[in-house]
């Protein structure tokens, strides 16, 4: 308690008195940023429409936002050892919502993150789906089309408002179907408190205006014939489904089948679209499966978790390609089970975050 208190005092006191006065960040050698220092990389290439993917708002949670620092980094700080590989560490890579720019620095951008565009949109559709969990879909205005994979992800910018001095961003897997890309269906469950939700849930309307960038990730569907199984939870619904939705475009031929788990019954969600996937995707199954019996309980609800219901159905998953996304605990306990049951852990892909 002490340290947090003299580290709160340190920031404070750097805040209000430090002056670094004017310093460049230098981008691949190629661009070069003037800034008044004190503010984190992270920060500056953002006001600059360069857009590095950050889930937490830089808050230093995600793990996100990293890039190569080659000088005026400074020491490596407790809050990002965690996030960082061994080999990473060697390669000065850092987080760039740490590193605060007090001189002139140096760093490297993968040529990818430049093609990474801000796009203006229209909130066009809002739906409930439970009772914390809202489809939002938004229509581009400028650009009018994003390119994307299934399982990427975007950052909404949320804008300053009643309950928040500032802009934030946070991430959110696309939920659409990928055939069109003039629109971005976001899935979004209400975080108690969090910036954000609060923004969509409570102040959102149909008709506004939003920003968010993107396409961002790595959690993408593998280009082989192999049996999928998708497991998820809450709003790990969203990559899914828009997984779902490009498979059938594509006619596919894979055996898929689909665990989703929640608490209740009203947990479950998209299930009349989960129907219409079944009927048009000859090799396609849903399963959902609910913790709790209650009086909702409906005919074709699995009861348990929906490991158990993973554990006692795929005995050999050494075929199997695994698509995992919801909470971490979630999807550490799946993928030990299908590692159990034999799946080649290469073949195991995953979004972890609060579903």
């Amino acid at each position: 308690m002490i340290g947090a208190g003299l580290a709160a005092v340190a920031s404070v006191s750097e805040y209000f008195f430090a002056n670094y006065g004017e310093c460049e960040i230098t981008i691949n050698n190629e661009r070069t940023l003037k800034v008044e220092g004190g503010q984190n990389v992270l920060s500056y290439l953002t006001q600059e429409k360069i857009f590095i993917p950050s889930a937490c708002g830089g808050r230093g949670t995600c793990g996100l936002c990293k890039l190569k620092v080659l000088d005026g980094a400074g020491p490596l700080l407790p809050t990002e050892e965690p996030y960082l590989e061994k080999d990473e560490i060697e390669s000065n890579v850092r987080l760039s919502c740490q590193v605060k720019v007090r001189n002139d620095v140096k760093i490297e951008i993968s040529k990818e993150l430049f093609a990474i565009r801000e796009y203006t949109c229209v909130c066009e559709r809002i739906i409930d789906l439970t009772h914390n969990i809202k489809e939002f879909r938004f229509r581009l205005k400028e650009p009018e089309i994003i390119d994307y994979e299934p399982g990427h992800y975007v950052q909404l910018l949320t804008p300053v408002y009643e309950k928040s001095s500032e802009e934030v961003y946070r991430a959110y897997s696309i939920s659409s179907d990928p055939a069109d890309k003039t629109m971005i269906e976001l899935v979004i469950k209400l975080v108690p408190g969090g910036i954000c939700t609060t923004y969509c849930f409570e102040y959102l309307k149909i008709g506004d205006e939003v920003k968010m960038n993107g396409p961002y990730g790595d959690f993408l569907l593998q280009n082989t014939d192999a049996p999928i199984v998708f497991i998820a939870g809450g709003s790990g619904m969203a990559p899914v489904k828009c997984m779902l939705h490009h498979l059938k475009n594509m006619n596919s031929k894979r055996e898929i089948v689909y665990y989703f788990g929640g608490n209740h019954s009203d947990d479950i969600f998209y299930t009349e679209l989960m129907e219409e996937f079944e009927k048009e995707m000859h090799n396609f199954k849903f399963v959902p499966v609910v913790s709790h019996a209650d009086d909702g309980t409906k005919i074709g609800r699995r009861l348990g978790l929906v490991t158990d219901a993973v554990q006692k159905d795929i005995t050999d998953a050494s075929k199997y390609e695994a698509y995992l996304c919801g909470s971490p605990g979630m999807v550490d306990a799946t993928e030990k089970i299908l590692i159990d049951h034999g799946i080649h852990p290469e073949n195991i892909f995953y979004d972890k975050y609060e579903s």
